[in-house]
C-alpha cells in the first residue's frame, strides 16, 4: 500500500496547529468585518441620508460593546476562549447579515450593535488565545502570519465587492446578506474541524487591575483613542469630501490589505527584530503624520490633488496598524502567565473608553471643520509616542518601564 502524500499527512497536523487555527479564526473575522466596512459608508450616506454627526453617533454606539468587553471575564467563568470565539462570530454573521434591510438611524443601531457585539467579544477571546498558545520567542512573527491572514481576507471582501458592485450592481441587502451567511457557515467549519486548544496555565478567573501593567494599559487607551478617529473619520471624509463610490472604497481597501497581506508577516519579523519600544515609536510617527495629511487635505491644500493623497494616507495608516501587535508582544513579556485572559477583557474595555464619547463630539466638530478632528488625532498620537520612550528595549516582569518598578512583582 502506499504511502500517503505529503499534501494528505500535512492535512491532518495543520488541523492540530494552534497558529493554524488563530489564523482560520482571524480569516473568518476580517472577512465578515471587511465586508460591512466597505459597504457601511455609503450605505450610511446613500440608503439612510446620514450626516457626519450621524456617522459619529452610530460609530459611538459600535463601541459600547468593545466598551464593556471586560463582562468577557464573566463569561470565561462558564465558557472558554475558544467556545466565546466561535458564538462570537456567528453574532458577527447575523449582525451583518440583516444590516441592509433597516436603511434607518434606529434600524442601523440596532444591527451594528448586534455585529459589534460578536466582532468585539471575539477580538477580547482571540487575544486571550493568542498571548496564551503562541511562544513569546516567536510571538511576533507567529502574530504577524494572523495579520497576514487576516489582511488576505479583507483583500478577499473589498475585490469581491469592488467586482461585483462594478459588474452587476446587486444592491445592499443582497450583499450584507451574503456576507454574514458566508460568516457564519466559515464559522461552523471551523468549529467541526479543529480540536479544543488549551493554554499551559490556568486562568484568573477574576478582575484583575495591576499597578505594574499602568503603561500597557495607557499605550492600550491612546492606541483605542487615536484609532477610533480613523475609523469613523478617515473613511467618512473619502465619501464626503472627495467623492468616493462603495467600488472606489472598495479598491482603496483592496489595495491596503493587499500591501497587508505581504506586510504583515514582514511587520511581525520586523518587531521580533527591532524590539517592542522602537515599534511602537515608528508607529506613532507615521500616525502623526497620516493625521496632519488628512487634516491638510480635507482643507483643500493640495488642490487637484487631496483626492490621490486622502487615499494614500489611508492606505499608509492601514498598513502601519499592524504594528499595533507590538504592545501585545510588550504585554506578553511582562505579564503573569495567568493573568492573560482576565488582562484582555480588561485591556479592550480600556482600548475602547475614548471610542464610546469621542465619535459623539468629533461628528459635532466634523460640522464645523473636519481639520480640528484630525489634528486632534496627531495630537493623541503625539501622547502615545511621548509614552513608548517608557517601553524598555526588554521588557519582563519587574522590568515593564523605564522607570523604578511602582510595586514588586512578588507583591501582587
Amino acid at each position: 500500500m502506499t504511502d500517503a502524500s505529503p499534501a494528505a499527512r500535512r492535512a491532518p497536523a495543520l488541523l492540530h496547529s494552534p497558529i493554524a487555527f488563530l489564523m482560520a479564526l482571524a480569516f473568518v473575522n476580517w472577512l465578515g468585518f471587511a465586508s460591512w466596512s466597505a459597504l457601511i459608508n455609503n450605505f450610511a450616506k446613500e440608503a439612510a441620508g446620514f450626516s457626519g454627526q450621524d456617522i459619529g453617533v452610530l460609530q459611538s454606539v459600535r463601541e459600547i460593546p468593545g466598551f464593556l468587553a471586560f463582562t468577557a471575564i464573566i463569561l470565561f467563568w462558564f465558557m472558554r476562549e475558544q467556545m466565546l470565539a466561535y458564538v462570537s462570530l456567528v453574532a458577527l454573521g447575523v449582525g451583518i447579515a440583516v444590516t441592509g434591510y433597516h436603511p434607518t438611524l434606529g434600524g442601523l443601531l440596532l444591527t451594528t450593535t448586534i455585529m459589534s457585539l460578536g466582532f468585539h467579544y471575539y477580538e477580547t477571546a482571540q487575544q486571550s488565545l493568542q498571548l496564551q498558545l503562541l511562544p513569546k520567542a516567536d510571538a511576533p512573527r507567529l502574530l504577524g502570519r494572523i495579520a497576514g491572514a487576516a489582511a488576505a481576507a479583507q483583500l478577499l471582501a473589498f475585490g469581491s465587492i469592488a467586482l461585483i458592485w462594478r459588474l452587476f450592481q446587486p444592491g445592499y441587502v443582497t450583499v450584507f446578506l451574503f456576507a454574514g451567511l458566508v460568516t457564519i457557515g466559515l464559522t461552523l467549519a471551523i468549529w467541526l474541524a479543529f480540536p479544543r486548544f488549551q493554554g499551559a496555565v490556568p486562568q484568573n478567573k477574576g478582575f484583575v487591575l495591576r499597578r505594574r501593567y499602568w503603561l500597557y494599559y495607557a499605550l492600550t487607551f491612546m492606541s483605542g483613542a487615536r484609532r477610533q478617529i480613523f475609523m469613523a473619520f478617515g473613511g467618512f471624509l473619502l465619501v464626503e469630501r472627495f467623492g468616493y463610490d462603495v467600488a472606489a472604497t472598495a479598491t482603496l481597501l483592496l489595495a491596503t490589505y493587499g500591501i497587508n497581506t505581504v506586510m504583515g508577516p514582514i511587520l511581525g519579523h520586523l518587531v521580533g527584530r527591532i524590539g517592542e519600544r522602537a515599534t511602537i515609536q515608528i508607529e506613532n510617527v507615521s500616525l502623526v503624520a497620516v493625521f496632519v495629511g488628512y487634516a491638510l487635505a480635507s482643507q483643500g491644500h493640495f488642490a487637484g490633488w487631496g483626492v490621490f493623497v486622502a487615499g494614500a494616507l489611508f492606505i499608509v495608516d492601514g498598513v502601519f496598524f499592524t504594528l499595533t501587535l507590538a504592545q501585545r508582544t510588550y504585554f506578553q513579556k511582562i505579564a503573569d502567565p495567568a493573568d492573560i485572559a482576565p488582562t484582555s477583557a480588561v485591556a479592550f474595555t480600556i482600548n475602547h473608553i475614548a471610542a464610546v464619547f469621542l465619535p459623539v463630539f468629533f461628528g459635532l466638530l466634523w460640522i464645523r471643520d473636519p481639520a480640528f478632528v484630525f489634528y486632534i488625532g496627531a495630537a493623541v498620537a503625539t501622547v502615545s509616542l511621548s509614552l513608548s520612550f517608557l517601553v524598555p528595549r526588554n521588557p519582563a516582569p519587574g522590568f515593564e518601564t523605564m522607570m523604578k518598578p511602582v510595586v514588586p512583582v512578588a507583591a501582587e
